[in-house]
């Protein structure tokens, strides 16, 4: 899987996978955002220097799905996956169990816990971290239940997020 930074002139990509995933918020009883909406969130994130949304791409550069989180939240050592998404058409093949495996091999050192929200009532969302190895954490529902992973990364490890293409 290839990993692209999202950039602000890529809004309009993540705006398509959202379309390509309506899905998503239905099950979060929202309706899908538009493109002027995803470009205001992703300036937003650009300005975070703790926080990355990267667009996930198969071996052929087909646009896949999305990964937003955040290093440092909620407190330093933990990894907070806001949202992990993968195109409905391309779900069931074993995308997302890449996707988180891939993150987790470039963490920063020093990372302690990975964190994992799963909106909404998503017994399907809860059953995926669970197979990934994270254990129910919190509820905080009607609106979401996090679920976590300890690491234990050592503080030699160097501190880049790997090689992820910019453009």
């Amino acid at each position: 899987m290839e990993v692209t930074r999202l950039v602000p002139h890529l809004a309009p990509l993540l705006h398509s996978l959202y379309q390509a995933t309506p899905g998503y918020f239905e099950l979060l009883g929202s309706r899908l955002p538009n493109l002027s909406e995803v470009q205001a969130d992703v300036n937003t994130a650009f300005a975070d220097p703790r926080r990355h949304l990267e667009l996930l791409h198969d071996e052929h550069g087909e646009l896949v799905g999305s990964l937003d989180y955040k290093v440092g939240y909620p407190q330093e050592g933990d990894v907070t996956i806001n949202l992990l998404l993968i195109r409905e058409d391309r779900q069931n093949q074993r995308l997302g169990e890449q996707a988180v495996r891939q993150l987790e091999a470039r963490l920063p050192s020093g990372t302690q816990r990975v964190l994992a929200s799963v909106l909404g009532e998503n017994p399907r969302g809860s059953r995926f971290w669970e197979r990934q190895g994270y254990t129910f954490e919190l509820d905080a529902r009607p609106s979401m239940m996090w679920y976590a992973k300890r690491l234990n990364l050592p503080l030699a490890r160097p501190t880049q997020l790997g090689n992820i293409a910019t453009d």
